[in-house]
């Protein structure tokens, strides 16, 4: 029996690079595009998972007898979640808060096959140093930040900033490789 094919819910070049570091290359990208907007009531954790699972369906609903792999990546501080900054001034504002304090990476992930889906949800708490007005500045002139959850990347320049990770850095950039191995590996896809 020949292994079904691996699609990739996702065009984000660092779950591509974070699949290649455990040997997996998928079959093809296919990106789902969905409503990204947190519900009413939702917590960040609830969020990741929900988007991961809709992108995975929706993707599934395309390709029907492949294993579909999606992920999506929630920064919060407290209940206040942090998506993709939209623009230098939100880059800026986003940093700010996160100057000299803790806050949680979310990522959810998960695996459809057919009409099954698994999903798992890994919280990662990530501390920043005391960011001077000079670093904010020159990270944001950077561009670093943009199309990156919580306005920052911890695979780039910003990982400077970074005093403590207490869980699973790939979770941080993107796919906690733990849980997505796992999960492919659950659903009956193998290397």
């Amino acid at each position: 029996m020949s292994r079904p094919e691996l699609v990739l819910a996702s065009a984000s070049p660092r779950r591509i690079e974070l699949l290649a570091q455990v040997g997996i290359t998928p079959d093809r990208i296919d990106p789902a595009d969905i409503d990204e907007t947190p519900l009413k009531g939702e917590t960040p954790p609830r969020l990741a998972e929900r988007l991961a699972r809709t992108k995975a369906l929706t993707v599934a609903a395309r390709a029907p007898d492949a294993v579909v792999l999606a992920a999506d990546t929630v920064v919060s501080v407290g209940r206040r979640f942090l998506e993709k900054a939209a623009d230098e001034t939100e880059a800026e504002r986003f940093l700010r808060l996160l100057s000299g304090r803790g806050h949680r990476v979310y990522t959810g992930v998960a695996v459809a096959r057919g009409d099954r889906i698994a999903t798992r949800v890994n919280e990662t708490r990530v501390s920043f140093k005391v960011l001077s007005d000079a670093e904010i500045a020159a990270y944001v002139a950077s561009g670093d930040w943009r199309g990156k959850a919580g306005g920052y990347g911890i695979q780039g320049p910003a990982g400077a900033f970074v005093t403590r990770i207490v869980g699973s850095h790939p979770s941080v950039m993107g796919l906690p490789l733990f849980e997505a191995v796992n999960l492919l590996t659950g659903a009956g896809w193998t290397r």
